[in-house]
């Protein structure tokens, strides 16, 4: 009678075992820009510059959250001025990194890509005017930036520029 160790199962398992890489959750922004002036930048010059450096972010809380995007999460492109709308949806393509504009270091940028504009524009008054928004950054800290989405409300948005 033969005993097995089990260590002939060693060249079977090398052969039928697969590595699995773990899917990483999409994280979901709201980026802010003001699409006309000296130094506005639309939606629309993004569709044609096919990809751009998100630079020019200071207030602390938007560069915190800067800190913690990553390859692969969706932002909301939103513009600000007298439109005050969510446009469209672009795609972050590198980890942050030091703003080459800037002396201090602290200041971050990432790079970005045109994924596709919303079915139509969805407004801040659309977005006010709905309960589940109340607490939500855009609404309540209208000056910063660069903001987290929560799921569901992303999936609002979606929706609602859908009708």
């Amino acid at each position: 009678m033969r005993v097995r160790t089990g260590g002939h199962l060693n060249n079977q398992r090398n052969k039928t075992t697969t590595v699995q890489k773990k899917k990483e959750l999409v994280n979901y922004w709201l980026a802010k820009q003001e699409p006309s002036g000296p130094r506005g930048y639309s939606f629309d010059t993004l569709k044609k510059d096919k990809m751009t450096i998100w630079d020019g972010i200071h207030n602390n809380l938007a560069l915190k959250h800067m800190k913690n995007m990553k390859i692969g999460d969706l932002v909301l492109f939103y513009h600000t001025g007298t439109e005050r709308q969510a446009v469209g949806i672009m795609e972050v393509t590198s980890k942050p990194y030091p703003n080459p504009k800037e002396e201090n270091k602290r200041f971050i940028a990432v790079d970005v890509k045109y994924k596709k504009p919303l079915k139509r524009p969805v407004t801040l008054d659309e977005i006010k005017n709905q309960k589940k928004f109340k607490d939500w950054e855009l609404v309540r800290i209208s000056r910063l930036s660069l903001m987290p989405v929560p799921k569901d409300i992303w999936q609002s948005i979606l929706k609602i520029s859908q009708n």
